[in-house]
């Protein structure tokens, strides 16, 4: 089951242990504007959704967020925060196996 993708970039900006405005700050997106993704008041458009995950400290969440899948072999994580780490479930595509 898919969050919304305002409570996705909540789970991300706490697991940061970010506030809003930092988030908005080092993406270089207007503090209201993002504000609104975040309550769900607007969608995160193509291009506001390329400078979040285009900051290094963020791209490791993309797959997470774009397609709730993981693959830490490359980097690709869910927030530490995030409801699939709660009920200890994961949602991914690849099997990492034990060699």
């Amino acid at each position: 089951m898919s969050i919304s993708q305002s409570e996705k970039l909540k789970l991300i900006r706490d697991s940061e242990r970010l506030k809003s405005k930092e988030v908005a700050d080092l993406i270089g997106l207007n503090y209201s504007t993002y504000h609104g993704y975040e309550v769900g008041k607007a969608k995160m458009s193509m291009e506001a959704g390329m400078l979040f995950f285009k900051h290094p400290r963020f791209r490791k969440y993309r797959d997470w967020f774009m397609f709730d899948e993981t693959n830490p072999a490359t980097g690709q994580i869910a927030p530490a925060l995030s409801l699939s780490e709660l009920d200890g479930t994961t949602s991914t595509q690849f099997d990492l196996k034990n060699g």
